[in-house]
Order: C-alpha cells, then sequence, then structure tokens
C-alpha cells in the first residue's frame, strides 16, 4: 500500500471516530436534559459513561492525526485538515465536560416543583446538537457553507440564552427563595450558551480545513509539531 493510500486509510478513520464522538456527544447532551425534565437522575448519572468514551475516542483521533504527520511530509492541505482535526476534538471534548458538568447539576435538584417552566433549555439543547452535528458533517463533507452557517444559528441560541437569563433573574427578584434553583438553571443554560461556542469554534477550523486561512485569534496544534520533532 502505497504512503498516500495509507494517509487516506487513516484520515477515513478519524471521519469515522468524529462522527462517532459526535453521536456520543448528542447522546450526552440529550440524556442530561431529559434527566432534568423528568428528574431522572440515574439517568444523568449515565452521562459519566458517555464522557469516558468521549474522552477515549479523543485520544483514538489524536494518535490518528500523529500517525498521518508521521508517514511523510504533509503538503499544506494535509496539514491543514489534520491540524483542524485536532483542534475540533478539543472542541468536542469540553462539549462532553459541560454534558457532564450539566449531569452533575441536574443530580442537585430536589423535588421541588420547577421555579420556570423549561421551555427554552430544551430548545437551546436541541440546536446546540443540531451545530455540532453540522460542524462535524461540514469537515467530513468539505461544506464551508454549512461551516459558515453555524455563527448566525449562534445567534439562536444566544437569544434563548438572554431570555432565560432574564426570567430567572426576574424571578429571583420576586422571590429570593428561588435563588438557589435559579442559580443552577442559569448554569446549565450558560453550559448550553458554552457549547454553542465550541460549535462555532469547530465552524472556524472546518474554515481553516478547508481554505487553509487560521480562524482570528486561534493557533495550530504547535504541541504535535513539537512530538514530530520529537519523535
Amino acid at each position: 500500500m502505497s504512503i498516500r493510500a495509507r494517509y487516506e486509510k487513516e484520515l477515513q478513520s478519524v471521519f469515522d471516530t468524529l462522527v462517532l464522538m459526535c453521536r456520543h456527544i448528542e447522546i450526552a447532551i440529550e440524556k442530561c436534559v431529559k434527566a432534568m425534565i423528568d428528574r431522572d437522575f440515574e439517568l444523568a448519572g449515565e452521562v459519566s459513561e458517555d464522557h469516558k468514551l468521549i474522552d477515549q475516542m479523543e485520544r483514538e483521533i489524536e494518535q490518528s492525526c500523529l500517525r498521518i504527520l508521521l508517514m511523510e511530509h504533509p503538503v499544506a492541505s494535509d496539514f491543514h485538515e489534520v491540524s483542524a482535526a485536532l483542534k475540533m476534538i478539543t472542541d468536542l471534548e469540553r462539549i462532553g465536560d459541560q454534558a457532564w458538568d450539566i449531569a452533575e447539576i441536574v443530580t442537585q435538584f430536589g423535588d421541588e416543583d420547577y421555579i420556570k417552566k423549561l421551555e427554552h433549555i430544551p430548545q437551546m439543547a436541541i440546536i446546540v446538537i443540531q451545530m455540532v452535528k453540522d460542524g462535524v458533517h461540514a469537515y467530513i463533507n468539505r461544506d464551508l457553507t454549512l461551516a459558515r452557517s453555524l455563527d448566525k444559528t449562534d445567534d439562536k441560541v444566544d437569544d434563548l440564552f438572554n431570555t432565560v437569563m432574564a426570567d430567572l433573574t426576574a424571578l429571583i427578584r420576586k422571590n429570593p427563595d428561588n435563588a438557589e434553583q435559579a442559580i443552577m438553571l442559569m448554569m446549565i443554560t450558560k453550559y448550553l450558551e458554552r457549547i454553542g461556542d465550541h460549535a462555532v469554534n469547530i465552524g472556524e477550523w472546518v474554515e481553516y480545513a478547508i481554505t487553509g486561512i487560521r480562524p482570528e485569534g486561534n493557533e495550530v496544534p504547535a504541541r504535535f509539531s513539537r512530538r514530530i520533532n520529537e519523535s
């Protein structure tokens, strides 16, 4: 098998694992939000196992990317593609962390009724899940239009975030006894908003993979260049 054929095979492995990683992230977010709605603490606890799988897949993709870079001196387009994958999995892993954080908060709710109808938070979850999926699919399909659309979609997440925060702040002012639960709901909302931000980052790295133009304020993964030099 030629070096180029091995490169293509290894890159396909990266694609396959990215899709699987994305699926587990989707499941983790769905579980923690459903656990919040249903007060299902056992379901929230399952997110810990999803988190472990996400971390494992991050390591597998890192190793595959390193093998690719060690096969031959990559041309610029190869380096852009592999570097983008390395940056994307960092964002994906952090999204997994945030889903786990939400699940941890869910287990702290008591039996009292929610102070606010849970409508906007599940809406946020649906949007950010789709954003993560779109980011991964844009990378695999080299879809620049889809990658660039994530920033605009994130505006919807921000609008929902602002709505929830305003509602909860008003509820605290109306009755200070609402503060403890309101703060937990605010934290969940903030984590979902951050997931949207990470999805936007993924879109920016997809653009880098396609165009070679690095997103402003971001750096390519220099730690892998160091590893190659040390090998």
